[in-house]
């Protein structure tokens, strides 16, 4: 009687190590990591019915017709003092892509910008004061367009998946440096279904199929880049314009709010 209750005890004894040491390997991994996190931004206010209908671009003078009446250029955003994050005091605007540059912000339906004469690929979206895109069928143009002289003299819709980089660009100061919104755009196809974007920074890679605003934390001062990279359902790199795609943004801390 007494081998049988040792024999249980022994055998609780190695199961309870088992689990600890389960455990303990789950715990290693995850101080492994630099602490940097990505997680779903908080759902933004929608715009049914805007659009941006017309996009064309003459003697360097980019011009868009927007429809829809809930959706306005330089307004700011309902929930703007909610979001947290990096916010324009100009208002909604429209990014500007030109391959895989920089994107511009306007917030007018016409401006001047120069992009050079050749092959391009231009994607234009509206965006929320905050710098977040509006992720539907009718909020964008993208084209892959012929410019000679400073003027788009042929235009068609662009046919395969491809993804453009948006946001973090820039330099963030204090606050704003705190919470920083990572944002793409991706056409032609369906995240989560057929591809997923990888996302990496400071060390850190991340996988992500679904096609929304994320929130990045715990990025160290200084320089950082982050590398986004279309995948397909297996894993492997797609074989579309600019990808990967990298872009570095700095992040500042402001001596005062210590």
């Amino acid at each position: 009687m007494i081998m049988k209750v040792l024999n249980v005890l022994a055998l609780i004894g190695l199961l309870l190590t088992s689990c600890g040491t389960e455990s303990a390997s789950s715990d290693q991994s995850d101080e492994s990591t630099t602490g940097i996190t990505i997680k779903p931004m908080a759902p933004s206010p929608k715009y049914p019915g805007a659009a941006l209908s017309s996009m064309s671009y003459q003697d360097s003078i980019f011009r868009f017709t927007i429809k829809g009446t809930e959706y306005q250029l330089g307004v700011q955003t309902a929930d703007a003092d909610q979001k947290m994050c990096a916010n324009s005091a100009k208002g909604q605007h429209i990014h500007v892509i030109v391959d895989d540059q920089p994107y511009v912000a306007q917030y007018s339906y016409e401006f001047g910008h120069n992009v050079t004469d050749g092959e391009h690929y231009i994607l234009a979206f509206l965006s929320r004061s905050y710098h977040e895109s509006i992720k539907d069928v009718f909020a964008y143009n993208a084209v892959q367009a012929t410019v000679k002289d400073k003027t788009i003299q042929d235009m068609q819709k662009i046919s395969g998946p491809m993804l453009f980089y948006s946001r973090p660009k820039g330099t963030y100061v204090g606050k704003d440096a705190k919470n920083i919104m990572l944002d793409f755009y991706f056409i032609n196809g369906v995240l989560g279904t057929d591809y997923s974007v990888q996302v990496d920074v400071a060390g850190e890679t991340f996988n992500v199929k679904d096609w929304q605003p994320y929130i990045l934390n715990g990025l160290p001062y200084g320089e950082n880049t982050v590398t986004l990279t279309l995948l397909d359902a297996e894993g492997k790199k797609v074989n579309s314009p600019f990808n990967p795609v990298s872009r570095t943004f700095t992040l500042v801390e402001d001596k005062a709010e210590g």
